[in-house]
């Protein structure tokens, strides 16, 4: 006796067509309109301005080494001939995050209110993790066609897991002294999330949000087979062609804007000075105190 799963999944994907085609494109509509204002955002910035912005915010989140490091690397990409085309893919990492965030974030406070809620939502997130990427394309592209949309719907599906698991671990690990605190002064339930829970969750917050950042640029590459364009264009017409040397540059491109995202996206979660305050600090004159007796 045998079980036609895929018969029935096929079933359900054309009822899905047939029945909610306006809820389809109005989604397609909403994602479409944050991921290609991103890009015309990103695309209409000039080299410079970009490159700048990078480097100024890892001066100021990482420190001048890594400042320098980013310069030159980014420097490198541009005259690689891939800048347009790694601002592409930064487009839909970051329309792909935004968007996990806004699903994610509302979906890990209520597992950490509720363990009925942690019980259901936590094998449809081992699904979506163990699930192969290649498997998100058939559904996206049957939905939404082909393009940037299915892309980045498809990336969201798969780079949510870590954001949603993280904030629900960041706030059960809250410490009870702080909420009975923050009930002793008379918090809401609102008031408490966010001014005790939330604040002391922001390091696994981070995290979740670091690790949805590299599952979405990872997940962009592989979503150039339905037309999401950037980089993975490029590492894609090196595999067709079996030209090495343009999928190198395509796979260093993409090494190159992980890098650089990861180490901005980890500084934001721990407390750093940052390396232009020891310059502007006041020093203060403290005299030596004589420990000697007479």
């Amino acid at each position: 006796m045998t079980f036609d799963i895929g018969d029935g999944v096929d079933s359900a994907v054309n009822y899905v067509l047939d029945n909610f085609a306006p809820l389809l494109d109005l989604i397609a509509a909403a994602i479409g309109a944050v991921t290609n204002s991103i890009q015309a955002l990103l695309l209409a910035m000039p080299m410079s301005v970009g490159l700048a912005i990078f480097v100024l915010l890892s001066l100021w989140r990482v420190g001048f080494g890594f400042a320098a490091l980013a310069g030159l690397s980014l420097f490198l990409v541009d005259h690689m001939g891939l800048w347009s085309a790694m601002m592409e893919t930064l487009s839909l990492v970051l329309a792909s995050t935004l968007v996990a965030i806004l699903i994610g974030l509302p979906l890990g406070i209520a597992m950490a209110r509720s363990d009925r809620v942690a019980a259901i939502v936590r094998p449809v997130l081992d699904l979506m993790q163990t699930m192969p990427a290649f498997v998100y394309l058939i559904p996206a592209a049957m939905f939404f066609g082909l393009g940037a949309v299915p892309g980045t719907i498809a990336t969201v599906i798969f780079s949510m897991p870590p954001v949603v698991r993280l904030t629900n671990l960041g706030i059960r690990q809250v410490h009870v002294e702080f909420i009975e605190a923050g009930n002793a002064f008379g918090c809401t339930a609102l008031q408490l999330l966010c001014k005790v829970q939330l604040p002391n969750a922001m390091p696994s917050l981070m995290a979740g949000i670091n690790q949805t950042i590299m599952l979405s640029l990872s997940m962009v590459v592989i979503a150039s087979m339905i037309g999401a364009g950037g980089i993975g264009n490029t590492v894609l017409t090196g595999i067709q062609r079996l030209d090495v040397g343009t999928g190198f540059e395509g796979g260093l491109a993409v090494v190159i804007l992980a890098v650089v995202l990861d180490r901005l996206t980890q500084s934001f979660g721990k407390e750093r000075a940052s390396p232009w305050r020891s310059l502007f600090r006041r020093q203060v004159y403290q005299p030596e105190v004589s420990t000697a007796t007479a």
